[in-house]
């Protein structure tokens, strides 16, 4: 018999598997950051950084304020617990995990290689000479390899040859990341980076995926196939066999969720059979937009009724909320959204737009305020600035007791 989970126990359960309403500790140290990191599973990472770049911000999220340089020693250490590869996009993960990915990176290597009219094919000498200098100097990021292709063409963001080759060598596993220095990805040869545990480990691809969508039912204490899916960018057909063999061992209970459908009928869910079941859930946290709890844009507009875009790409005429827009969590609810920016010259943390969302809790701006305070003190901003608009804006500011930007 298939069991029902009401919508805000889903939530709660949602939120408690990603490591929500625990009792936080002052400062938290390494132990506290290799828990959660091992909770989990992957920190997203993304470039941008107008506000703060997204692999801090779940952490804040979660532990509340910490000194990023000791996630920096732990991340972006050569020796370190961790690297980077494509577990969700692009992510910092357990180096044990590594070996879960080997049949990804035989796909990316077969697909490139399998079409006659590649960069890799065309440059495959290009790509034995990137293998052969990390064996002879590597660890090395691109700006430090020496070659006539290592300039960028086109706009700013354009890469040179050179990184183009050692990025197709790093999704095909012939290379990995060996920590970063000033953002900037150092390349390696695995043998110089992983323990020979690691290295020599070679796991079937049946195997591999059944794991990582059991680490996805942790991760996410419940969801659908799509969800379970896409938490380690994996297909719904692999997918949806590992969901049955974890079902029938008992690991994946079936469920199903009022409201959560495909058409008019209830959609196939499960619920991992130790997620926690908390009767409520206290938070206050600003999110990443590439933060697990909503980087599945329809899972988030399932479960929270939210519906969110990041419209760093929408031309500025056309965007509804803002440049660089977090949600905010209020206990289970996405109550707010917030265009934040880190005016890191003059100090000062700006609010360049505040929405609030239907069904907010009465005291939202009370508590955002005083969650931008916290965020504000964490990124060493001397004050904050709301501009007025978005339908928070005004109430906001008055709960930070300043004046809108443009008032008079």
């Amino acid at each position: 018999m298939t069991n029902s989970v009401a919508p805000a126990l889903a939530r709660r359960i949602a939120l408690a598997a990603q490591g929500f309403g625990r009792p936080r500790t002052a400062g938290p140290g390494t132990r506290q950051l290799n828990r959660l990191i091992d909770r989990l599973g992957v920190l997203q990472i993304d470039s941008v950084n107008v506000f703060e770049r997204s692999h801090y911000l779940p952490v804040f999220a979660r532990l509340g304020a910490y000194d990023k340089s000791t996630l920096d020693d732990l991340t972006f250490a050569r020796s370190g617990r961790y690297i980077e590869y494509w577990g969700h996009e692009a992510t910092i993960m357990p180096k044990d995990n590594w070996p879960l990915f080997r049949w990804r990176m035989q796909a990316y290597r077969d697909k490139s290689l399998a079409d006659p009219q590649s960069w890799a094919n065309a440059n495959g000498a290009f790509l034995r000479w990137l293998h052969d200098e990390l064996a002879e100097k590597g660890p090395l990021p691109a700006s430090a390899i020496e070659h006539d292709a290592n300039k960028r063409v086109g706009p700013w963001w354009g890469w040179s040859d050179v990184k183009i080759g050692l990025e197709t060598l790093f999704r095909w596993g012939e290379i990995v990341s060996a920590g970063r220095a000033g953002f900037e990805r150092r390349y390696a040869l695995p043998e110089q980076v992983l323990p020979p545990a690691v290295l020599n480990q070679d796991i079937p691809q049946k195997d591999a995926v059944r794991e990582l969508v059991r680490r996805a039912g942790v991760a996410s204490g419940i969801g659908t196939l799509d969800d379970l899916a896409d938490y380690y960018r994996l297909s719904s057909a692999h997918a949806q066999i590992a969901v049955r063999e974890l079902e029938d061992a008992g690991e994946l209970l079936p469920v199903t969720v009022p409201g959560w459908l495909r058409g008019t009928r209830p959609r196939e869910a499960w619920l991992h059979r130790d997620a926690r079941r908390p009767r409520s859930i206290e938070a206050s946290a600003l999110l990443s937009p590439f933060d697990p709890v909503v980087w599945a844009r329809n899972r988030a507009l399932r479960m929270f009724d939210f519906h969110y875009r990041i419209e760093i790409y929408t031309p500025k005429h056309q965007r509804v909320h803002g440049y660089y827009v977090l949600p905010v969590l209020l206990d289970d609810h996405l109550s707010a959204r917030l265009d934040l920016k880190n005016d890191r010259a003059a100090g000062v943390l700006r609010v360049q737009a505040a929405w609030l969302e239907p069904g907010a809790p009465a005291d939202a701006a009370e508590r955002i305020a005083a969650l931008l305070r916290q965020a504000a003190a964490w990124q060493g901003n001397e004050r904050i600035a709301v501009a007025g608009r978005g339908t928070l804006a005004r109430e906001l500011a008055g709960a930070l007791g300043i004046r809108p930007d443009g008032d008079g």
